[in-house]
């Protein structure tokens, strides 16, 4: 589809949002945030705590609240968000697709189905004989990838390595995988044969992978420990201890996946390390629910045969549909260039920041720490500044925003940020008086 094309499309589907949106305030009524916020508490269960704020609208990078204010969304719905809210291609695609075939299990097919396994297999560089199971979600896929390691196993070939900082998921098996002990204790048992072991340590990766282990989980990037990034030097390593002992290499790219660090895939930036299995979701669909197991060769794609594995709703034309067109239009936008340009900017304008410590990340996936334990009460300052962004931690800062942000948007928030710091530091102070 050609731009043009592209944008008479969105045209149409900016007119029809506003309808839509109509009928959404038809459906819910109106009220205001603190209304909202109280019904939350109400009807919703508690796992995510009070939100922060009640949103009602997006478009582009900005989001509004139900009470009117906006907000420059540095966050991206953690990754997710690849090219914004209500981006008009991705919203006809999907409109266009659910009045035509929403939904039909997986006894059938789609072209959509078909058409983005082909696109992912593609964009992978993945060899002959490679394959696609899709979810709806990361932490499915990170399950999928988990029975696949087990298909990989043995009576001598049984354990399973991940590594201390990780965070692939809170399902049973990919809670397995997380590190964690605040999310695991709660329900232990867990699936068993996990072991964790160092981050970046490639002694210790060395000493722990023998003919015993059925597969290596890592994340190229750890995006919930405060992003992380493995060195080219461990990716390597890994991929060749690996092979040498039989064990599958499986890369959770579900955060740092789709164009987020500027190359499609983040294990990209390593020349020579192809996984065997690698795990997507988040951006795939543009903020649609989809996620992707992707096999490589023949080999592994086949460990799990039919009846071995399954889902209703993976797969189904509207979330192919959607991962189709965020695709092409991260495409057709020359997304790589632009989120390494855009990312290497705020990257160096964050390192001269007053009260900046470090810096992090690669592209538009960014971790940043801070001069003390005031991370969380920046996040406060930056909302009620008018800016979303996340902390991982105590002393640290997330920005994972869409990947269409501008630098002109990006100086925003980092001319605001000493502010904001300044404000979050005595905040955090006077809480400890």
């Amino acid at each position: 589809m050609n731009g043009t094309s592209i944008a008479t499309t969105g045209r149409h589907a900016a007119e029809s949002g506003v309808a839509a949106a109509g009928a959404v305030d038809l459906l819910t009524g109106g009220d205001s945030g603190a209304a909202w916020l109280a019904r939350y508490n109400g009807a919703l269960m508690g796992v995510f705590g009070t939100p922060q704020r009640v949103l009602v609208r997006g478009s582009g990078c900005h989001v509004w609240d139900a009470d009117g204010n906006q907000y420059l969304d540095l966050l991206g719905g953690i990754a997710v968000n690849a090219l914004g809210h209500a981006h008009p291609f991705v919203t006809s695609v999907i409109s266009s697709q659910l009045a035509t075939l929403g939904h039909v299990s997986n006894f059938f097919t789609s072209p959509t189905q078909v058409a983005l396994a082909e696109k992912l297999l593609a964009l992978s560089q993945a060899p002959s004989g490679s394959r696609v199971f899709f979810t709806n979600s990361g932490t499915e896929a990170v399950e999928a990838a988990f029975k696949l390691a087990r298909r990989n196993s043995t009576p001598e070939r049984h354990r399973i390595i991940a590594l201390e900082g990780a965070f692939h998921g809170r399902t049973m098996g990919a809670l397995a995988l997380t590190s964690k002990q605040a999310y695991r204790e709660p329900f232990e048992p867990l699936p068993g044969g996990v072991e964790h072991v160092p981050f970046g340590d490639i002694d210790a990766l060395r000493a722990t992978l023998d003919g015993t282990v059925a597969a290596l989980v890592i994340e190229p990037i750890q995006g919930e420990a405060g992003v992380r990034p493995l060195s080219a030097a461990y990716l390597r390593a890994a991929r060749e201890l690996t092979r040498e002992h039989g064990a599958l290499l499986i890369l959770d790219e579900v955060q740092s996946g789709i164009a987020r660090t500027g190359r499609w895939f983040a294990h990209q930036w390593t020349d020579g390390v192809a996984p065997d299995a690698m795990t997507l979701a988040k951006g795939l669909g543009g903020g649609f629910p989809v996620g992707a197991l992707v096999t490589f060769g023949e080999d592994v794609s086949t460990l799990i045969s039919a009846g071995q594995h399954g889902t209703t709703f993976g797969g189904n034309p509207v979330a192919t549909a959607a991962g189709l067109a965020t695709l092409h239009a991260l495409e057709a936008s020359g997304a790589l260039q632009h989120v390494c340009d855009v990312g290497a900017h705020v990257r160096s304008r964050l390192a001269g920041i007053e009260g900046v410590t470090a810096v992090r990340g690669e592209g538009l996936l960014i971790g940043f720490d801070l001069d003390g334990d005031h991370a969380p009460a920046a996040v406060q300052a930056a909302l009620a500044a008018g800016f979303i962004i996340n902390a991982t931690g105590p002393s640290t800062i997330r920005l994972a925003p869409p990947l269409i942000l501008t630098i002109e948007q990006a100086e925003t928030f980092l001319d605001a940020l000493p502010a904001i710091l300044a404000t979050a530091l005595t905040t955090a102070r006077e809480a400890t008086a």
